[in-house]
């Protein structure tokens, strides 16, 4: 009896170690719209359950086995979905329009043997995903019961953005897959790629190929910071660019996690990498220049394009090659810290000014921002450009990314303008998160954890107003002047990351700020380890509080 009783309870210990509950549907992060319990049995999986999907989920199917495997240690067999064919058992991806009613929706239920998860696309199954497993263990298991549970989940704000700057600092191709994983996971859907800049041009380009065999590479870069005095620098040449084949690369990875990659080519400032490759584009094309190796060059070092034909051309010719690379319906054209005075110390500048009735040198960068809208509207693209190409009077179809105050983004509104807020208070995460100022060098500014869980893309002088519909949502930017190495990227984006997504996707009546700490600790925290990534521990002693 004594043997028999010891040998129930070590069945009982290993039957436990192995068998993990999930977590409860209240750690969620960001926080579902409605969560309801069952009075039904949890689902249980094993190494024998299997995963269903509908064919237009295929890719998906295949994603969360992977997922599953690397978490749980779990590997599902996957299995089409029969027409009219009942399913009992495992995990089921269905297409299904009438139950998720709205784009990016899903509904996932769970119960009575089966995780039934209905999106009507892609970006609502991975969604769906992602939340389901949040609700296993990140541990190996030989089985795992999924609580009975019922959720429907959609996002506030269309647009939910995440930027990375790779010309300052450039990054290797599979962390770029990895920050596409971030996003996934957080339920972001746009993944906007800062590819060209003073600093550097970042994507090959074969219709110019000495944008990559000269303006990719800086003979040297800033160390320390740019107010430093004396101003000092390391004399080592440092660049790159992504391949094309890499880019489709990522953009395949992208597709299947939902996101959406906008790149973007900065025009006609932050031109000094083109110039440097191509001197005739510039308003001294006799002159031979040197990829910027410093930061901030606002009316300090000439970096604009020149208005001739061959710019233009040069133009066409690029961004046509762009956009039939990337499948976004979106292409960045920057637009912003456009120096004037280049252009007003140019005869050649002023001629065309006159030639063309433009009022003023504004009026010629919003003839740039016109020539290439208008390239890319043959290429059923539209063009995204940051708050100072309102400078001029634009076509309402161009998309505002305003990363000034409110102000800039009711202005945009106003004007009919679709806008992305992403001010730089507090959504630059290259901004401080303490006071301390001792753990990294960054731009002036503070942004702890709750000023970005607390935001609110919509200005309250909006709220109400027709013109509120014209915001899109809202991203966190990443620029890396001052960020050289992936953990330091790491570091600045967790878990201020986490924060907005929650700020864009959940319901702003369910906010909790106490509430999302409580989670993050339960969901999120776990996640960073698990990822190996780098986080900034000390959040939740930093808050806008601390003067």
């Amino acid at each position: 009896m004594k043997y028999t009783y010891s040998l129930c309870l070590l069945l009982g210990f290993v039957l436990f170690s192995f068998t993990a509950k999930a977590q409860l549907a209240a750690h969620l992060i960001p926080k579902p719209q409605q969560v309801t319990a069952l009075q039904q049995k949890p689902v249980s999986l094993t190494a024998k359950s299997t995963i269903h999907y509908e064919p237009a989920f295929a890719s998906q199917a295949t994603y969360l086995q992977e997922l599953l495997k690397a978490q749980t240690g779990l590997t599902l067999t996957l299995a089409p979905l029969s027409a009219g064919k009942a399913v009992n058992g495992g995990i089921v991806l269905r297409k299904d329009a009438k139950t998720a009613t709205r784009k990016e929706m899903y509904v996932l239920e769970s119960g009575n043997n089966t995780v039934i998860l209905k999106a009507q696309d892609v970006n609502g199954v991975v969604y769906g995903i992602q939340t389901l497993l949040q609700l296993l263990p990140l541990q190996k298991v030989t089985q795992v019961q999924v609580e009975p549970v019922k959720i429907v989940d959609y996002p506030q704000f269309a647009y939910r953005g995440m930027h990375l700057d790779v010309v300052r600092h450039t990054f290797p191709l599979e962390f770029i897959k990895k920050y596409i994983d971030y996003l996934a996971f957080h339920k972001f859907n746009n993944f906007h790629w800062h590819l060209t800049d003073d600093q550097g041009w970042r994507i090959e380009i074969k219709s110019y190929p000495k944008l990559n065999t000269i303006g990719s590479y800086r003979d040297s870069t800033l160390i320390g910071h740019f107010f430093d005095k004396p101003v000092r620098y390391n004399p080592k040449r440092y660049g790159g660019y992504f391949t094309q084949e890499e880019v489709k690369e990522v953009i395949k990875y992208a597709q299947v996690r939902g996101i959406n990659i906008i790149p973007e080519i900065d025009i006609p400032g932050h031109s000094r990498a083109t110039i440097a490759a191509y001197p005739a584009f510039s308003t001294h094309p006799d002159t031979t220049w040197n990829v910027a190796y410093t930061w901030g060059m606002y009316n300090r070092q000439n970096n604009v394009l020149a208005p001739r034909p061959e710019t233009f051309k040069f133009l066409k010719t690029v961004f046509e090659e762009v956009a039939d690379l990337f499948p976004s319906p979106y292409i960045h054209i920057g637009g912003d810290e456009t120096s004037k005075m280049w252009w007003k110390a140019s005869p050649q500048a002023q001629e065309f000014i006159k030639k063309h009735n433009l009022k003023d040198e504004k009026g010629l960068q919003t003839y740039f921002v016109e020539q290439v809208a208008g390239y890319l509207a043959k290429k059923n693209k539209k063009i995204i450009g940051w708050h100072e190409i309102m400078e001029g009077e634009l076509d309402t179809t161009t998309i505002v990314m305003n990363w000034a105050n409110d102000k800039k983004g009711i202005e945009a509104a106003m004007r009919k303008h679709p806008v992305i807020m992403t001010p730089s208070h507090p959504l630059y995460f290259n901004q401080y998160q303490s006071k301390t100022k001792a753990d990294s060098l960054q731009i002036p500014g503070y942004s702890p954890l709750d000023a970005v869980y607390n935001y609110k893309p919509i200005p309250d002088a909006l709220v109400g107003k027709p013109e509120e519909k014209y915001i899109m949502g809202a991203q966190g930017n990443v620029w890396t002047e001052y960020i050289p190495t992936v953990k330091q990227v790491e570091y600045m984006i967790f878990p201020r990351m986490t924060a907005l997504s929650e700020a864009l996707w959940s319901n702003p009546k369910h906010k909790n700020f106490e509430d999302f700490k409580r989670r993050l600790e339960k969901t999120a925290v776990p996640r960073y380890k698990s990822w190996n990534t780098n986080y900034f521990k000390d959040y939740a002693n930093w808050t806008l509080q601390n003067k």
